[in-house]
């Protein structure tokens, strides 16, 4: 929204607004801003999320898994978990071939790798 909408919406004057959200900035309580992408338009309209087991724990293995997770395309999100699975990883593909083929050629693959549950996504609630 632009400042002045914002400005209107907490009961300020725009100037005092853009300085308070730039402080907010400078003190990193806000990071960034983010666009809303309509996955479909991109071709990527399955959503499925991976829970993760490794089987080796080493610490050069896991940062090898992890930065070779982090480089694909498909990984929208991906979080080490305390726990079991080690790991939560949302991916976005075109269908189920491509997700089929992701995970074949791309997951599995990955040395660490001991077990791969898939939880497709049947509706979006939030987010």
């Amino acid at each position: 929204m632009s400042n002045v909408e914002l400005a209107r919406r907490v009961g300020l004057t725009p100037p005092p607004c853009l300085r308070r959200v730039k402080r907010l900035e400078d003190a990193g309580v806000i990071t960034g801003y983010r666009a809303e992408v309509n996955p479909e338009a991109l071709g990527r309209s399955l959503e499925v999320v991976l829970s993760v087991e490794i089987a080796v724990n080493n610490l050069q293995t896991v940062e090898e898994f992890e930065a070779r997770v982090a480089a694909l395309d498909a990984v929208l999100e991906f979080r080490r978990m305390f726990g079991r699975p080690d790991y939560y990883i949302r991916v976005a593909v075109a269908d189920q071939v491509a997700y089929e083929r992701f995970l074949s050629q791309e997951i599995m693959l990955l040395p660490a790798v001991s077990r791969v549950d898939s939880h497709l996504t049947m509706k979006r609630i939030k987010g």
